[in-house]
């Protein structure tokens, strides 16, 4: 998936408060190709993102 090495995300983990960052935070929350990935994930990875995230 691509949402794995997606360059916008890439930026949020550099630095959250960016505007991309902020960006790319707030597209998550409706994006489908997002909620499909995070599906695919075994619970744990899933687990890892919620917490990273904040989700």
């Amino acid at each position: 998936m691509s949402c794995e090495n997606c360059k916008i995300r890439a930026r949020y983990d550099e630095d959250p408060k960016s505007l991309v960052g902020r960006i790319w935070r707030f597209h998550i929350g409706f994006c489908p190709g997002w909620k499909r990935y995070f599906r695919s994930l075994p619970e744990e990875k899933r687990e890892e993102l919620r917490k990273k995230y904040n989700l």
